[in-house]
């Protein structure tokens, strides 16, 4: 397949980069320094960023899926995904592409603590999602919002804090909320979810719960 990947530069655009290359895909990045991406040699690199509708176009020329890991850069306000996702949507609607699968977050609905303690759920609620990282829930609403309009074939994994400890090789699905006692859950093991889902359709156009 040829993926298109956008947020490939971060930490996990970069496994989502790894473990494309390792199945034999072809990927092409949309990057904005391309000199210092590390599979440099390996991806077909598109230099710019995702609010520029042309950049996001030459990104796309001859996928067969896109995988996005773009997220907010910071905790403070941030309009990456509100900016950047509706641009890719409809860039892919344009010529036809249809399968997108997209890094999330729990907080991006209502529905994510509603499995977790009483205590538990009401200091996330409360405290973390309405303070802490009030601007990244709310970029995440956003997103999920745009694709859940779009005509898109698109699946949203929303996973809680990520770690950068090694894979267990296994997680938990829930569809509906969180499963119980989920606190976080490290990037290896979310780009493998990601990664199973192009050549999956049980997760077609639904937004998802993964925790370990």
């Amino acid at each position: 397949m040829n993926i298109a990947i956008f947020g490939a530069s971060g930490a996990t655009g970069r496994l989502l980069t790894e473990r494309c290359l390792a199945a034999g895909h072809q990927v092409s990045a949309l990057l904005r320094t391309p000199g210092s991406f590390p599979y440099s040699g390996k991806v077909r690199m598109v230099q710019g960023d995702a609010f520029e509708t042309a950049a996001i176009a030459e990104t796309l020329v001859g996928a067969d899926a896109v995988l996005s890991a773009l997220g907010a850069r910071s905790r403070g306000e941030d309009h990456t995904l509100e900016r950047a996702i509706p641009l890719i949507v409809q860039a892919m609607e344009n010529v036809n592409i249809s399968r997108i699968i997209v890094l999330g977050s729990a907080g991006a609905l209502d529905t994510a603590m509603d499995k977790q303690l009483g205590i538990q759920k009401w200091i996330v609620e409360n405290i973390v999602y309405k303070t802490l990282l009030k601007w990244p829930v709310i970029a995440q609403r956003y997103q999920y919002a745009a694709l859940a309009k779009s005509t898109l074939d698109w699946t949203m994994p929303m996973p809680p804090m990520l770690n950068n400890l090694a894979r267990r090789g296994k997680v938990r699905v829930d569809p509906d909320a969180l499963p119980p006692w989920s606190f976080t859950i490290s990037r290896e093991d979310v780009a493998d979810f990601m990664f199973a889902q192009l050549g999956s359709e049980q997760w077609s156009r639904k937004a998802i719960y993964i925790s370990w």
